[in-house]
């Protein structure tokens, strides 16, 4: 479209011509601009976050609680299971023990056959209680 045809003023040669026609605010103003600092007041209180802060520590507390309880069940349990069989491993120690004695009284009888006065499997200590050997004395494995 021509200028001409918009301000219905036909014939116009030249923009000089041409009426003066001024941009201006519609009727009744302009809405007013909004400049003033607005913070929106949604979202939860300091109290409700307070709240559901403290609630999460208290769940999560309770967790830990009944995950102690069901790891010390489990401990109780396996300590069950360890002295139910532990008759069993003593008898077996014990049958170890004799075997491995019986070898170490027949060595130390070929030993020590040249020096008078000795006995074979007497202690050399004189407190009048049996002690067992020491670790790994009668555990050829450990020599």
């Amino acid at each position: 479209m021509t200028e001409a045809v918009i301000r219905n003023k036909p014939g116009m040669a030249s923009v000089k011509d041409m009426p003066i026609l001024q941009d201006g605010p519609p009727p009744g103003g302009f809405a007013p601009v909004r400049f003033a600092r607005r913070i929106p007041n949604t979202g939860p209180s300091a109290m409700a976050i307070f709240l559901a802060a403290f609630g999460a520590f208290s769940y999560g507390m309770y967790q830990v609680g009944l995950g102690n309880k069901a790891r010390r069940a489990l401990k109780e349990e396996k300590y069950a299971a360890r002295r139910a069989i532990l008759p069993l491993l003593q008898a077996e120690e014990d049958e170890r023990f004799v075997k491995e004695w019986k070898k170490y009284l027949e060595y130390e009888a070929e030993v020590m056959k040249d020096v008078p006065g000795w006995k074979v499997g007497e202690s050399v200590y004189n407190s009048g209680k049996w002690m067992p050997p020491a670790t790994g004395e009668l555990r050829p494995e450990a020599w």
